[in-house]
């Protein structure tokens, strides 16, 4: 390879690695700004675990949605149906 490509490519890659810190920057810029939006949700009393499970359902689609809570109640159900086992005596 002549140097003239090394020295373009070499360039090139310092762009990506460049552009790639910088947007690794900017997530953890983003991300210290959601553990201030829940540190403050929860100086205000909300659940931040019932606020995440929120924010989880929203990025599902109702289909999706629906699948679950059937799941849920199904598995809830056989629960409570199954027999509890018999402690032996001692």
């Amino acid at each position: 390879m002549s140097d003239d490509v090394s020295m373009a490519s070499g360039g090139r890659i310092r762009s990506f690695v460049e552009r790639i810190e910088q947007l690794e920057q900017e997530i953890a810029d983003l991300n210290e700004g959601k553990k201030e939006v829940f540190a403050e949700a929860k100086g205000e009393g909300f659940d931040v675990k019932i606020l995440k499970e929120i924010i989880k359902l929203r990025k599902q689609d109702q289909d999706e949605r629906d699948e679950h809570e059937t799941l849920l109640d199904l598995y809830m159900k056989a629960m409570d149906e199954a027999e509890a086992p018999i402690a032996k005596a001692a």
